[in-house]
């Protein structure tokens, strides 16, 4: 089932398959497996095991009133590094995306993934739907206007932010770069439907993924971003790749996941991640 808030059913995912040395490597801290992959392998994934390897932790961001920003934030060993704000799928902020956090930390970034929904992650679409439709947005907005806002401040972060989400958190992802100011943009196969009015708050580039088989995330909508972000006058901030691939694809928990565009599109990613952010 997809709609253009989520996509797939965790029990429709085909198997991910870690090779018996791959695995026996990884306990004794030899190799480097993606902790998404290694997140739904049958003997790695549970965090008892990841908590060796990983440092996140979940926080709550102060704010005054009653719209608390709860998430779970990983940290790089640098001193000074750029941030991320990471934003789930309709399943909430379930261990895949903590774990993508957890890459990122390793790789040099302050991560921090939000949980927008206030909620345990669900695995059943219709569960996850009520999730989105229960969603304030006026609220969500908020919440990620604090989260951007503590991050560029945080002492261990050099004060340059970016957004990025999958599919309910991609469109989330720019909703979230026209509501307060950050220097990188990554939508994962999100809703771009935005008129050039909307599009003129946008203070930073975008890189969107996108694939030619998904039915919802369409080619014609992704072309109306297109014109939209032109009319802004904002054309030479958008760079947008296809992928022969279907919607949910850079999701190992996904019944559509593809593990080479994934990787394409997640090396595209840190490219442009490295380039804005430094």
């Amino acid at each position: 089932m997809c709609d253009l808030h989520g996509c797939g059913a965790h029990r429709d995912m085909p198997p991910i398959a870690v090779p018996d040395a791959e695995r026996r490597a990884f306990l004794k801290g030899l190799v480097a497996l993606p902790l998404a992959a290694v997140l739904f392998d049958p003997v790695l994934g549970h965090f008892g095991t990841l908590d060796k390897f990983i440092t996140r932790e979940m926080v709550e961001i102060p704010t005054d009133g009653d719209n608390p920003v709860r998430g779970a934030l990983a940290l790089p060993e640098a001193d000074s590094a750029p941030a991320i704000l990471l934003i789930h799928e309709w399943w909430g902020l379930n261990d895949q995306i903590k774990a993508v956090a957890a890459e990122y930390a390793k790789l040099g970034f302050v991560a921090f993934a939000i949980d927008l929904f206030d909620s345990k992650p669900t695995t059943d679409p219709e569960e996850a739907m009520k999730l989105v439709q229960g969603l304030d947005t006026e609220k969500a907005t908020a919440k990620l206007v604090t989260a951007i806002n503590w991050l560029a401040s945080r002492k261990n972060a050099n004060g340059k932010v970016g957004t990025i989400g999958w599919c309910f958190g991609g469109g989330w992802s720019l909703d979230a770069s026209l509501a307060a100011p950050v220097d990188a943009t990554v939508i994962y196969y999100g809703d771009v439907n935005k008129t050039a009015e909307e599009l003129t708050a946008l203070d930073g580039p975008v890189l969107g993924h996108f694939g030619t088989l998904d039915k919802f995330i369409t080619r014609e909508m992704v072309e109306r971003f297109q014109s939209a972000m032109a009319e802004a006058g904002k054309a030479d901030f958008l760079t947008v790749h296809w992928y022969e691939a279907d919607h949910g694809f850079a999701n190992p928990s996904a019944a559509r996941y593809d593990a080479d565009d994934a990787k394409l599109a997640w090396d595209r990613t840190l490219e442009f991640l490295k380039a804005y952010l430094g």
